[in-house]
């Protein structure tokens, strides 16, 4: 008899995903078996706080010191994909490297000096990825779910109503943009009228999260859901109330959070709860997925449909 588990096809992949607070490294083994069936496997993920959006959306440049510092993390990230031995990888750069005014200028030199080029994802295509990864992982298509991932300088937001996908949208409004206060007003305001509307057109809107502070302020919370991964929107205040009294000390001892997630933290419960508060959701899920999965997600499916 045919054992139809047999491996037909095994593939890594890596992503690295170029934030406005961190730049990460994801690897992923891929096993393909003669029935169809797909495995994935994290074989690594690690996370370096370059924290980019300090530098752009205060100066409106990436510094000197911390295109040095790209160099020397893309050359290591090089060497690990290596080691890992990754098939294909893609890089990405986010809202940081789109505004900054040398940004393009950058991912040239980077590419010549390490070999890895680099992508600049405009709002909507980043949006889009994010929207696909979960996709992948959640189960329940029934209701109107709102896809929310808050990064350093964006946050981009899908709906998916009834499992068809009726809204997207990227919104200039970041957890490192408002640490700078270099959200202007007008986005806001965006971003409260579009909610507003999508909340009266599709009713009954439960938020699904993404990026690392949702998943960190998950794991802080005490009332929460485990066999759903889900927490209630009441609860996630409860804790930002906490937080947001606390200076980034405070946080750092009380919660045992390290420095670059201590001060992004509370400007991520902030947007997490401007949204659930306008769109009415009541609980908050979180997969513990983000842009990383989506790009590895893209370069598997982009395999699959080209025979490899």
């Amino acid at each position: 008899m045919t054992d139809v588990n047999i491996k037909s096809c095994v593939r890594n992949y890596a992503a690295i995903d170029i934030g406005s607070n961190a730049v990460r490294l994801l690897v992923k083994r891929v096993e393909r078996y003669a029935d169809g069936s797909t495995a994935f496997y994290k074989m690594q993920l690690l996370r370096v706080p370059l924290r980019l959006g300090f530098d752009v959306f205060k100066e409106g440049r990436i510094s000197d010191k911390k295109e040095k510092n790209m160099v020397r993390l893309m050359k290591a990230y090089r060497h690990l994909m290596k080691i890992y031995d990754v098939d294909v990888y893609r890089a990405c750069a986010t809202s940081a490297m789109r505004d900054a005014d040398n940004g393009r200028d950058i991912i040239k030199r980077i590419e010549k000096k390490t070999g890895i080029k680099i992508d600049i994802l405009e709002g909507e295509e980043e949006a889009r990825m994010i929207y696909d990864s979960h996709q992948q992982y959640m189960k329940e298509k029934e209701g109107n779910f709102m896809y929310v991932d808050v990064g350093g300088g964006s946050t981009e937001v899908n709906l998916l109503s009834h499992g068809q996908p009726v809204y997207r949208c990227s919104y200039n409004i970041g957890t490192v943009r408002m640490l700078n206060e270099a959200v202007r007003p007008e986005e806001w305001e965006h971003l409260r009228k579009d909610m507003t509307n999508l909340s009266a057109q599709y009713p009954g809107i439960n938020i699904v999260g993404s990026g690392g502070n949702i998943n960190k302020l998950y794991r802080l919370v005490e009332k929460k859901n485990k066999k759903l991964s889900r927490m209630s929107v009441k609860t996630l205040s409860e804790l930002h109330d906490t937080l947001k009294v606390l200076n980034v000390t405070g946080r750092m001892k009380i919660f045992n959070l390290k420095p670059d997630r201590a001060d992004v933290i509370v400007p991520a419960g902030e947007i997490f709860l401007t949204i659930a508060s306008l769109t009415g959701a009541e609980f908050i899920y979180v997969p513990t997925i983000g842009l990383s999965d989506g790009i590895i997600d893209a370069l598997y499916n982009e395999d699959l449909k080209n025979g490899r």
